[in-house]
């Protein structure tokens, strides 16, 4: 199948990781994190933040991200995320779950981004036992609607939750697209804007799967080890997870390609500017494109092979580029819909 625009997850490996993964499988190593890969790719994770911090290797996103939330929250905690975030939404109960009950409390606020106002309206101290006491923020960077937080905004946003008593988890599923729009360095959005525990994604940017969890405050990480072990992530042949990391962190490969799929997304953008029918919903800032098209322009794109989600109602489609996405297939795309708004009679 070509490239599509249903998910970055579609896309396949990319050279640098393939080339890591290749040179991994080269006999015998150490097995559950004992390798020199794994030793060599946490190293470039805390040379990419400039700081010494804890980092775990775990399977996808879902592990990452409520292992995480395990570590900040007790079962009689809450996690105030976004309504839109990927906890709430596509997580199937994993943060309460692996955390043993912590509730979720939500704000729906513009473009799929928190407020310092709406963290500040739900982080309410309980008055007696009968309420769950906030005690982390997650947020989403680049969040679901494809929008990013400033360094500034993140700074903020961690200050407001730490003066209430809370720590901060950042799911950065595409965070290397945040990093890469943003021109900033990593650690600027990370632990100097007051983050603790950070979801590193890597499967959306041209790993074939594999998440860090890296932990900027090392206590936080205490135990985390079992978590991860007790939660079925620890990776018997850990080399396999951490050497893709190594392929695509040691020669900035990981940024060249979000970059990349940044670019296609404000190209898409642009060529699909002026069609009839249609709006866009969300800034496009990062690697996603977030439009409202009319039902038989939605079917007309899939009957032409197009692949995409509604993803904002029943007409809000998201159209997501990788870090594989072609020129010529965005322009491609881009074309058809003109078309179809053409043979639909749209004005």
């Amino acid at each position: 199948m070509g490239a599509q625009f249903a998910s970055d997850n579609w896309a396949g490996v990319c050279p640098e990781a393939w080339a890591a993964l290749a040179a991994a499988n080269a006999g015998h190593a150490p097995a559950y994190g004992g390798d020199d890969w794994t030793q060599a790719a946490i190293a470039a994770i805390r040379g990419v933040f400039e700081t010494e911090c804890e980092v775990f290797f775990v399977f996808n996103g879902t592990a990452a991200n409520s292992l995480a939330l395990s570590a900040l929250c007790r079962g009689t905690d809450a996690i105030i995320c976004h309504a839109n975030a990927h906890i709430n939404v596509d997580e199937c109960g994993a943060p309460g779950f692996f955390s043993g009950g912590a509730k979720l409390l939500t704000a729906d606020t513009p473009h799929a981004k928190l407020t310092v106002e709406a963290v500040e309206r739900l982080a309410v101290t309980p008055h007696d036992v009968h309420s769950a006491r906030p005690r982390a923020l997650s947020l989403t960077q680049a969040t679901e609607h494809g929008t990013l937080y400033t360094p500034l905004e993140m700074w903020e946003l961690a200050d407001c939750a730490h003066r209430l008593g809370m720590k901060v988890h950042v799911d950065g599923a595409r965070f290397a697209n945040a990093v890469a729009a943003l021109d900033c360095a990593p650690a600027d959005i990370a632990w100097r804007a007051g983050v603790d525990a950070l979801s590193f994604g890597g499967t959306k940017n041209g790993l074939p799967f594999g998440e860090a969890v890296v932990f900027f405050d090392p206590a936080l990480a205490d135990e985390f080890g079992r978590r991860r072990m007790q939660g079925g992530q620890l990776a018997s042949k850990m080399r396999f997870l951490a050497a893709p990391w190594q392929g695509v962190l040691a020669g900035g490969a990981w940024l060249s390609h979000a970059a990349h799929a940044n670019a296609m997304a404000r190209r898409l953008a642009d060529a699909l500017a002026g069609v009839p029918g249609t709006r866009l919903l969300a800034p496009v800032e990062a690697n996603g494109v977030f439009i409202d098209m009319p039902p038989p322009m939605i079917a007309g794109l899939r009957e032409r092979g197009w692949q995409f989600y509604e993803f904002i109602g029943a007409t809000g489609v998201r159209l997501m580029c990788a870090w594989d996405t072609p020129a010529e297939t965005v322009d491609a795309l881009a074309r058809d819909a003109h078309e179809v708004a053409r043979l639909e009679g749209f004005t």
